[in-house]
């Protein structure tokens, strides 16, 4: 998970408190060299003896390409990304080859882990009220929505509201700092980095007026119990079936 954002890694190493680095797509990163990965690796292995890192889908994409050619395109036109873990496990088995330490890595993929987490009772009734929303949504003559819950209400929330922008995680903001607080690994940025950084995070926090037109009206419906509300838009923007 993570194939253009690390906001779950990010909060997954903040959840955890046990991981030494975090490398996710918003922050590069660089291998070899001072200040560089396989040096901070090998200080921690000194240190404590052990150490973990968690790796986003997405991240180290730029240096994989330089070894490794594009491997396409999925059905959907999404870009298929290449494995950075396994990727990753080679470099630092090779630098530390080249070095002669013996070091004992070991790669876990937690995709299908995840996945195959049993549902709980919470869990199961959630997934039935959203189901029993959507089927009122689309009886209703509702679609291009989803359902979600916003302030504690099952709304109707348009594709184009879920999609407008990606949760990308901000390097020059607190959290991350948070992280590296917590890890006490290298931000491994340089100032050109850091430059653009902040140059991407200023246009996120341009006003309303300075929208697209159809964004610029905020807008939500709450479905609340058989009558449905819409607020903040003069027409509706759902199309009937």
């Amino acid at each position: 998970m993570g194939r253009h954002s690390g906001f779950i890694t990010h909060y997954a190493t903040l959840a955890s408190r046990d991981v030494d680095c975090c490398l996710i797509p918003e922050s590069p990163f660089y291998l070899e060299g001072e200040g560089g990965l396989f040096r901070y690796i090998e200080k921690r292995l000194k240190d404590n003896g052990h150490m973990v890192i968690v790796v986003a889908e997405g991240a180290g994409q730029k240096l994989i390409a330089e070894t490794m050619q594009s491997i396409g395109k999925d059905a959907s036109g999404n870009e298929l990304l290449l494995d950075v873990g396994l990727w990753l496990s080679q470099k630092i088995n090779e630098y530390f080859k080249r070095n002669k330490m013996t070091i004992n890595l070991k790669y876990i993929d937690p995709t299908y882990m995840i996945r195959a987490i049993p549902s709980n009772a919470s869990d199961n009734v959630y997934c039935t009220l959203l189901a029993h929303s959507v089927v009122h949504g689309a009886m209703a003559g509702y679609t291009g929505f989803t359902i979600g819950q916003v302030n504690g209400r099952h709304c109707y929330i348009p594709f184009y509201r879920i999609t407008e922008k990606q949760n990308r995680v901000s390097i020059t903001d607190r959290m991350w700092a948070r992280l590296l607080s917590s890890t006490n690994q290298p931000s491994f940025l340089r100032n050109k980095v850091i430059e653009e950084a902040k140059k991407e995070q200023e246009r996120a926090r341009l006003p309303i007026g300075s929208l697209p037109g159809r964004l610029q009206v905020p807008t939500l419906v709450i479905r609340s119990e058989v009558n449905l509300r819409l607020y903040g838009a003069d027409k509706p923007f759902f199309q009937p079936i």
